[in-house]
């Protein structure tokens, strides 16, 4: 499972975190595409957290996206979002489609095919680019008739929910 950790408020920047368990009960952790070896031990109300050869024993409070960690006599508040969470919020916040001539990324995910060059001129329906999400392709359409201003992605390239992917002019 995807997660993504934002641990600043100040700060954009968002980190990816892969969490996968494998057959022997070892977890697989990939911190944005870097290899990580991790162990967590629930202790009670605390964790015991290995990583790297380092050990931090921690306490949660809270419940995602906003949690609280303490460890070693410090208090912090971290945003964790898992992908379904991200792609249940871009959901409620309605289609993210092309607004202002931008079509966005309506949830994390790959970009599988880019069926437009700048300069095309395309019709209402038309699709646009497919995207892999959550294991699924869909064909991003264009809302309206209209001008290929920019190709913002390439097929292959990984995006974040909302992110810019096709100007319209």
């Amino acid at each position: 499972m995807r997660y993504y950790v934002k641990l600043s408020a100040t700060s954009p920047e968002t980190t990816a975190v892969d969490i996968h368990e494998l057959p022997s009960g070892a977890l697989a952790v990939e911190v944005d595409g870097a290899h990580v070896h991790a162990d967590v031990v629930p202790l009670g109300e605390q964790l015991s957290i290995r990583v790297n050869g380092k050990i931090v024993d921690l306490t949660t409070e809270g419940a995602s996206p906003q949690v609280g960690i303490i460890g070693r006599g410090y208090r912090t508040y971290v945003e964790v979002e898992s992908e379904r969470q991200r792609a249940a919020n871009a959901v409620k916040k309605g289609p993210s489609g092309v607004s202002d001539n931008l079509l966005r990324a309506p949830m994390p995910g790959r970009i599988v095919k880019v069926l437009v060059a700048k300069g095309d001129v395309v019709v209402a329906g038309q699709p646009l680019l497919v995207m892999e999400a959550m294991k699924m392709e869909n064909e991003l359409k264009a809302k309206g008739d209209a001008t290929i201003a920019e190709v913002h992605v390439v097929a292959g390239a990984a995006v974040e929910g909302g992110a810019r992917l096709v100007s319209l002019a």
